[in-house]
């Protein structure tokens, strides 16, 4: 069964409707979703269990969702700006 907007609020409350479409456009169902959002939770475990890596709509949900993921914008802001802070 494919995605709902309420499936992917439900799983990815910070989305906006962009976002949110674009999830919804991949043809994805809830299974996948869950599956992307745990290879972003933590992929060691998953490739440790022999899991392969995501590919298809799984892969294309993991791209959506790691945009949503703010810790990965502060450390790429935090380590651009830090040399120039220190010249500063």
């Amino acid at each position: 069964m494919q995605l709902t907007r309420e499936d992917v609020a439900r799983a990815v409350g910070a989305a906006d409707d962009v976002t949110i479409a674009q999830i919804i456009g991949t043809g994805a169902t809830v299974e996948e979703l869950t599956e992307a959002q745990a290879w972003l939770a933590n992929d060691e475990p998953m490739m440790n269990a022999g899991r392969p890596l995501a590919t298809g709509r799984v892969r294309e949900l993991v791209d959506i969702l790691s945009e949503l993921d703010p810790s990965d914008d502060e450390d790429e802001r935090g380590a651009s700006s830090s040399p120039a802070a220190e010249q500063a």
